[in-house]
């Protein structure tokens, strides 16, 4: 019965990521908002649910860049994610995540609210010919300082790159050498690049349409409560989980899967 269910849910998939980009490799980028160590505990805390819910998936994943946070957490990550439909899944992940918990770095023992924002776009195969012009770009290097790995080193490896016109930076630092740092690096940016041209397009569309964005409360996509009481809701689609560890522990394909069939409905 497990195997139909599985052989059932995969066609299901199929049938819903059929867009031109949703085969393709994901890369994910975690970004704490304000609040310092809070959110920045936060942003590890949702990089451990998207690693443990890779590893069910039986996908794999590469860090390009790991700042550590000042006291907690992380300021800053950055991964590559290969797998099956990886972009189409993670997709539905993009936006502001909003945590409510007993802030365990609060002598207090007070509630805190924490943001982080999740950014997902494909990774572009290296013939997509997006221009990255030099006059546009400021390209740095500096030691790493990575969460550790056995290629961190003392020399001057990492590399970071600021398209100056959309002020958009990559940065990647655990590659073997600068070299490699630096593809790495320009082929997430043209692939920022690319996925910021197609949002352009979609708003240029929109705008056309006369559609008009949904407004709700705050810019939060999802909403993780830990207190006063345990639950977990997607605003976008009004699903909600009462098992908060399990979502946090990796279980997020309802939340994902619910999002791409009320996206398959909208269109």
């Amino acid at each position: 019965m497990d195997e139909v269910k599985d052989l059932l849910a995969g066609l299901e998939e199929d049938a819903v990521l059929n867009g031109k980009y949703d085969s393709y490799p994901a890369v994910v980028n975690i970004h704490p908002g304000a609040g310092g160590t809070e959110s920045q505990d936060w942003a590890e805390m949702l990089l451990r649910m998207y690693k443990r819910w890779i590893e069910r998936k039986g996908f794999s994943y590469k860090t390009n860049d790991y700042q550590v946070g000042e006291e907690a957490g992380i300021k800053n990550v950055t991964i590559t994610v290969t797998g099956k439909n990886v972009y189409g899944l993670l997709k539905s992940e993009k936006g502001i995540h909003r945590l409510v918990r007993i802030s365990p770095f609060d002598s207090s023992k007070r509630r805190h609210t924490s943001f982080a924002s999740v950014d997902v776009v494909p990774l572009m195969n290296k013939d997509i010919d997006v221009k990255l012009n030099k006059e546009d770009l400021r390209i740095e290097t500096f030691k790493s300082s990575s969460a550790g790995g056995q290629h961190v080193n003392v020399t001057d490896s990492a590399v970071r790159i600021t398209h100056l016109p959309t002020n958009i930076v990559v940065q990647c630092q655990n590659e073997r050498s600068q070299m490699l740092n630096k593809q790495a690096a320009s082929q997430i940016l043209k692939s920022k690049l690319f996925e910021l041209e197609r949002e352009k397009s979609k708003e240029e569309v929109s705008k056309v349409r006369g559609e008009k964005k949904e407004i709700g409360w705050g810019n939060q996509i999802r909403s993780y409560i830990l207190q006063p009481y345990q639950l977990i809701k997607d605003h976008r689609t009004g699903v909600e989980i009462g098992d908060v560890q399990s979502v946090l522990d990796g279980n997020i394909d309802l939340l994902i899967r619910s999002f791409l069939e009320k996206s398959l409905y909208r269109a």
